[in-house]
C-alpha cells in the first residue's frame, strides 16, 4: 500500500517530499477550528512555523498578540504582497436538547459524524433531520446531534477527521481552506519578500480582514492581495484543469490587477483555468469593503462536495496552485 508521502511525491512534481512534509495537510485537516474558534489552529501554525522556520530561506516576523484576537502575520523581508489564507471551518453550535445551529454554511447528509468536546469528555455522533412539525403545506425540521446524552450548550462540532489519498484525488474534511494554508506554508519556505495572513470567521462573513489589512497597509505599505482559498468545481471550473484565477464571484476586484495577474500566469508556465460566478467569495470581499486602497485576486484550486465532510481536490490543480503563488510572490 502506497503511504500518503509515496503518493504526494509522485503527484506534486515540485521537489521530494518527506514524510513530515506529506502528513502536514493532513494534520491541518484534522484540527477543530470552526469560525469563532480558531485559536487552537492559531497555536498549531505558530509552533510549526517556530520549529521550521530555521530551514526557510528567510526567517519572518511573527506578528500577534491581542491586537489581533486568533489571528497571525508572517512578514518576510520587505513585502509587497500578501497572501491572505482563512484558518476557520464550517461546524455546527449545540443549542438546546442537543439541536444543531450551523457554523457558516455546512453541507452535512444524514448519518455524518461530528466530533468535539464538552466539559463531560469528548463526543463523536451523527447528525440527524427531525422532523419536529408537519402539515399539509409544510415540514419543520430540525438537525439534532444523535448521542446518548446532551451535550453542553454552545460546544461546536466539526466532521469528524478523513483523509483519503488515490492516484489524482485527496479527499477530506476541511480543505476548504486548510489546503490554502497549507500551500501558504509552502511558499513560506523560498519566499524572501512578503506577507501571509491566517485570517478568521470568513466562513461566517469575515470581522478579522479589516484590522489585519489596517497593519499592512500603515505599517509596511502593502496593498496589494492573493487570497489562498478553496473554490467550487462548476460548469466551467474542472478537476484536472488547473488552479483557478477567480476575475470576479459576489466581490468584483479591480480588472487592471486581474489582467496583470493573468499575463504573469502565462509566463510562469502554470495550468489554470478562469473562473466568473455571480456568488460565492473570500477575505477578498472583507478587502474590498475594507478602507484601505488594496488590490485582491482571488486564487485557487477547484473541489467537489463543498462543506461536506468529504470535499475532494485534484492533486495536479495543488501543484499548480503552489507553483503560481511562488511565481506570483516574486513578481507581483
Amino acid at each position: 500500500m502506497k503511504t500518503p508521502s509515496d503518493l504526494l511525491r509522485r503527484c506534486f512534481l515540485l521537489k521530494p517530499m518527506n514524510t513530515q512534509e506529506a502528513e502536514l495537510l493532513e494534520q491541518l485537516c484534522s484540527i477543530h477550528a470552526p469560525s469563532g474558534s480558531e485559536l487552537a489552529l492559531k497555536n498549531f501554525l505558530k509552533e510549526y512555523i517556530q520549529a521550521h522556520q530555521s530551514q526557510w530561506k528567510v526567517q519572518p516576523s511573527i506578528i500577534d498578540g491581542e491586537d489581533f484576537q486568533d489571528c497571525m502575520i508572517l512578514i518576510f523581508g520587505k513585502p509587497k504582497t500578501a497572501i491572505f489564507a482563512h484558518m476557520d471551518s464550517v461546524g455546527y453550535s449545540v443549542a438546546y436538547d442537543n439541536k444543531l445551529i450551523k457554523i457558516g454554511g455546512p453541507k452535512a447528509q444524514e448519518g455524518s459524524l461530528l466530533v468535539g468536546q464538552d466539559s463531560q469528555g469528548k463526543i463523536e455522533g451523527k447528525l440527524h433531520y427531525k422532523i419536529e412539525d408537519e402539515t399539509e403545506d409544510e415540514k419543520v425540521i430540525d438537525t439534532v446531534l444523535d448521542f446518548e446524552r446532551n451535550v453542553d450548550r454552545g460546544t461546536t462540532l466539526t466532521y469528524k477527521p478523513q483523509f483519503i489519498l488515490s492516484e489524482n484525488y485527496i479527499q477530506s474534511n476541511y480543505l476548504d481552506d486548510r489546503l490554502g494554508i497549507w500551500s501558504a506554508l509552502k511558499v513560506a519556505e523560498t519566499l524572501e519578500n512578503g506577507a501571509i495572513v491566517f485570517s478568521a470567521w470568513e466562513e461566517v462573513g469575515g470581522g478579522s480582514v479589516g484590522y489585519l489589512a489596517k497593519y499592512l497597509y500603515e505599517k509596511h505599505q502593502v496593498r496589494q492581495a492573493l487570497i489562498s482559498d478553496i473554490t467550487w468545481v462548476t460548469d466551467g471550473v474542472k478537476h484536472g484543469e488547473g488552479v483557478a484565477i477567480s476575475m470576479r464571484d459576489s466581490g468584483i476586484p479591480r480588472r487592471a490587477y486581474i489582467d496583470k495577474i493573468i499575463e504573469l500566469a502565462k509566463k510562469a508556465d502554470v495550468k489554470f483555468q478562469l473562473e466568473v460566478e455571480s456568488a460565492g467569495g473570500s477575505d477578498g470581499n472583507a478587502l474590498q469593503n475594507s478602507p484601505y486602497p488594496f488590490d485582491w485576486c482571488f486564487i485557487g484550486a477547484p473541489e467537489d462536495n463543498v462543506h461536506m465532510p468529504n470535499e475532494k481536490v485534484h492533486l495536479s490543480d495543488i501543484e499548480n496552485m503552489h507553483k503560481l503563488y511562488s511565481y506570483l510572490m516574486c513578481h507581483l
